[in-house]
């Protein structure tokens, strides 16, 4: 039984895919169909229909297309994927091990260079050098810089995806297609008999000599290597796990509001104004919501990030003073000596519960930090780490803040049309407020530090 039954060749505009899917094609039984989830073309320039399917078939729901692609391809069928391409056959194309991954790449600046040449001379593919067009272009920094965070992004996205589900990719450089030793190598990989007995010639390299040739103002490099943290010195590290995109807790109104709620965040006054607004649909699997997205069109999503002292907080009364996590309680009296009351027990002096949650935030740094060798509980992780894990689904339309919950509602309810809720004090902050002092506040801070920095909150007591 053969090791795979499709490809992808994972890539970004003018880093070689071309030549690379020209040398695939040379292969005896393999067959890329080239960009075929690219939202502008459908594989190729001027192509309407492939495999049947249209453009606009295609773009309502991608799945169909791949399915074909795969089934009616004579040999391995594969194609080019960059990552503003259709996200949404990934479901599909990562978790799958029996279909090939090839990640090529290329040094981002020589790329940039080369697409805004490409763009000034509309000349994207070479095969006759003699037709070379050239032009001197303006390096724009934001701009670079801005791109290489997106091919950043995309190049942890795949990686995250192939660690966890225990797969590999072959990678390639640009400078690897000029190598037969190597695209034989990738015959190998693919598990087809076939190898090839010299390199595609037909595409020329278009864009020769050193960089700086090529710029209007290269004095511009030094500025845009800069603005590159290539070592990631200026990334604090982070050892908390990564999350799960929480889909299964998401709240859908048939208003077209889409919930993505915090754990011991305002969850209650959102879910009591989605019971107002008609019927509410949880328990959703990726699939299943996506199919509730096409259903609503003019959706938005959103979720409401809460000051991470008075979610800690609520999440200490919840977890541990009303017990709804006796294990949590145990290693906190185990293994902090924390002096807690029988579950359900108010304690018997301010002080005591200060003490108490003192020792419960330092448990929330260490397990945030990856110290504790436990699961860490969605209700303690940080918004930040939840929020990333909503992305990982989908970016959310909007980040609400608690202390303006009322003005950001309102203005979402207007956006989809419905009557916005009328909200009540949240008897949280009066909880707080009676235990709240300098040690709890830092002991926050530190906790939480990627959620403070992050989303730029301030101190809780003013």
């Amino acid at each position: 039984m053969p090791r795979f039954t499709a490809f992808v060749v994972f890539a970004e505009m003018r880093t070689g895919s071309n030549l690379l899917e020209a040398n695939l094609n040379a292969l005896p039984g393999v067959h890329s169909h080239g960009e075929v989830f690219n939202r502008y073309i459908l594989g190729k320039k001027d192509r309407t229909e492939l495999f049947g399917i249209t453009m606009e078939e295609r773009d309502r729901d991608p799945r169909p297309l791949l399915h074909k692609l795969r089934e009616e391809t004579d040999g391995l069928p594969g194609f080019r994927f960059f990552h503003d391409h259709d996200l949404r056959i990934l479901d599909d194309v990562l978790p799958d091990p029996a279909c090939a991954k090839i990640i090529l790449t290329r040094n981002p600046l020589e790329s940039y260079v080369s697409w805004k040449i490409a763009q000034a001379t509309d000349q994207w593919k070479l095969t006759n050098a003699r037709r070379l067009k050239t032009a001197k272009i303006w390096f724009d920094v934001p701009e670079f810089v801005g791109l290489l965070r997106e091919f950043q992004a995309f190049q942890l996205l795949l990686m995250q995806s192939l660690q966890t589900t225990g797969q590999t990719a072959f990678y390639l450089d640009y400078e690897d297609l000029g190598s037969l030793e190597v695209m034989n190598g990738l015959a190998a990989f693919l598990g087809v008999e076939g190898r090839l007995k010299s390199l595609d010639d037909t595409l020329k390299k278009q864009n020769p000599g050193p960089l700086e040739d090529k710029l209007e103002n290269p004095e511009a490099l030094a500025e845009a290597i800069a603005a590159v943290d290539v070592f990631n010195l200026g990334r604090t590290p982070s050892f908390e796990p990564r999350r799960a995109a929480g889909v299964p807790n998401a709240l859908a109104s048939d208003a077209g509001l889409l919930f993505f709620p915090i754990r011991t965040g305002p969850e209650t006054a959102i879910r009591d104004w989605f019971t107002t607004l008609g019927d509410v649909t949880e328990g959703f699997e990726q699939k299943s919501l996506r199919q509730w997205k096409r259903k609503h069109p003019g959706h938005r999503s959103f979720t409401v990030l809460r000051h991470p002292l008075l979610r800690a907080h609520v999440a200490f009364r919840r977890k541990i003073v009303l017990g709804e996590a006796p294990d949590l309680r145990r290693i906190l009296i185990n293994g902090f000596l924390a002096e807690l009351q029988p579950p359900g027990e108010p304690f018997a002096t301010v002080q005591a519960e200060r003490a108490a949650f003192s020792i419960f935030l330092n448990y929330c740094r260490l397990a945030v930090g990856g110290q504790t060798g436990a699961r860490v509980d969605p209700g303690l992780a940080s918004q930040t780490a939840l929020v990333q894990g909503f992305a990982n689904f989908q970016p959310l339309d909007h980040l609400l803040r608690e202390d303006r919950l009322a003005e950001g509602l309102a203005a979402l309810a207007a956006e989809t049309g419905v009557a916005p809720p009328a909200l009540t004090a949240d008897p949280a902050e009066t909880a707080l407020l009676s235990v709240w002092d300098e040690t709890v506040e830092s002991a926050a801070a530190e906790a939480y530090a990627r959620d403070y920095m992050g989303f730029g909150f301030s101190r809780w007591h003013r």
